[in-house]
């Protein structure tokens, strides 16, 4: 069965780890990262041109509100990849398609438990947001269509997660792109085509949740044939492997929180100092997104190819693969500062027309300057961990890490104003990469 496989499914030991396997892994992740945006774009376009701006705010608070509630269940993508990755790397088919039938379960229980809890969900969000009448009631609106959507939305989730456990980023590239691109096709349909406003924009993306489940399933098929083994209930179900598979996805949720927490703190903390501020940590932000869409690419890659390297007990192909992704993924950063720093203040200005907030945004433009070079290492790190399934050191290098940021936060504001706050993400980003590197040697020594 080996030798019949191509290169790109071929069991992880069995794989040189290259340039070449780098990008082939990579790039997808960083062209369907380049979709996101565009679809962002066509939304705001779309809805910005309806007769009142509360329908524009409607659809940002609740796009917002889901971002938060998925990003609380990325687990399902990184957990996933981590135990597929070193299924696949120990050439246990068997385990491959338990793993994918796990998170797959797991996708449909938890989809299901967020409809059922829709009301409990809006009621805690909207109690949180001060959001005008209008606002609130065309985002409520939103919810209650896209809630709808939550089973399909953590099913993609789950298939990009096996996908890249199995070493096929392309097929992620291929669900990404499929998926963006309905939506963007029945967003401009329903909305200016049928004129249903906000509502249609929430139906849009729900449909297109849906469309991206059925052609990831669609995709699974040949790469299943490709692994081998069989589907086996009794294994998918398995007792240990579930409370294991729950205990990773835990520690991994607990560290997302402490993620999310660590934004909104800079965020009302830049609320709390006045508009102006508030808007030019918002442009500012735009840079560190954007720097995911490289940096996630390399992170991404080093998750599967650690994750085979564990699977396979193989130390040397785990400090190739560190090696070479890292290389790649410091050169990414080096790219982006030099872009952030050339050009920098052209992508402000683009992104605001304001005067006032573009001299702000070009007052702290240094720190997100020096911001791809600090924050490479924690991705790296991230993605080295997830492909390990070492959840507990990610869960608590990253609470001690939300310590140093509050630290920081409570010890430089008050003295440094917006650079304090500036001074206190970046704390928090080197302390991620500090505190895992850390635990690095242990990893390593483990392997093998």
């Amino acid at each position: 069965m080996i030798a019949a496989m191509n290169d790109r499914t071929r069991p992880a030991r069995l794989e040189p780890v290259t340039h070449g396997r780098v990008w082939r892994l990579a790039g997808p992740i960083i062209l369907s990262n380049s979709t996101v945006p565009l679809l962002g774009a066509v939304d705001t376009a779309v809805v910005g041109h309806l007769p009142a701006a509360y329908y524009l705010g409607a659809v940002a608070v609740g796009a917002m509100i889901f971002t938060i509630i998925y990003w609380a269940f990325g687990f399902l993508r990184m957990g996933t990849t981590g135990f597929t990755a070193q299924a696949f790397g120990a050439d246990d088919g068997d385990e491959v398609r338990a793993n994918l039938g796990r998170a797959l379960l797991l996708a449909v229980v938890f989809g299901l438990a967020a409809i059922l809890l829709q009301d409990v969900i809006s009621a805690i969000a909207f109690s949180l947001i001060d959001a005008s009448a209008d606002v609130e009631r065309l985002a409520r609106e939103y919810l209650a269509i896209r809630i709808w959507g939550a089973p399909a939305a953590l099913a993609n989730f789950a298939l990009m997660g096996w996908f890249i456990g199995i070493r096929n980023t392309r097929a992620v590239l291929i669900l990404q792109i499929a998926t963006n691109g309905i939506n963007i096709a029945l967003t401009l349909l329903f909305v200016i085509g049928f004129g249903w406003g906000v509502p249609g924009v929430a139906l849009g993306t729900l449909i297109a949740e849906y469309g991206g489940v059925a052609i990831g399933l669609a995709l699974v098929p040949s790469n299943l044939n490709a692994v081998g083994g069989r589907f086996r209930w009794a294994r998918i179900v398995l007792l240990e492997r579930l409370r294991r598979l729950l205990a990773v996805n835990f520690d991994i949720f607990v560290r997302t929180m402490c993620v999310l927490m660590a934004f909104a703190i800079f965020k009302a903390r830049g609320a709390a100092a006045g508009d102006e501020i508030l808007a030019a940590n918002a442009v500012l932000l735009n840079f560190v997104s954007f720097l995911a869409f490289g940096l996630d690419g390399f992170a991404f890659a080093v998750e599967a190819l650690v994750g085979g390297a564990v699977g396979a007990r193989d130390r040397q192909a785990l400090r190739q693969a560190v090696r070479m992704t890292t290389l790649w993924a410091l050169i990414c950063a080096l790219a982006y500062a030099a872009v952030y720093a050339g050009a920098g203040y052209l992508l402000i200005n683009l992104l605001t027309g304001l005067p006032d907030v573009r001299a702000l945004a070009a007052t702290y433009q240094w720190w997100i300057i020096a911001m791809p070079l600090i924050a490479v290492w924690g991705y790296q790190l991230d993605g080295i961990f997830i492909g390990a399934t070492r959840s507990a050191d990610m869960r608590n290098m990253m609470l001690l890490s939300f310590g140093v940021f509050l630290a920081a936060l409570y010890a430089f504001e008050p003295l440094l104003g917006n650079h304090g706050l500036w001074l206190a993400m970046t704390a928090f980003m080197t302390a991620r990469a500090v505190t895992l590197a850390t635990r690095y040697p242990a990893l390593e020594r483990s392997v093998g």
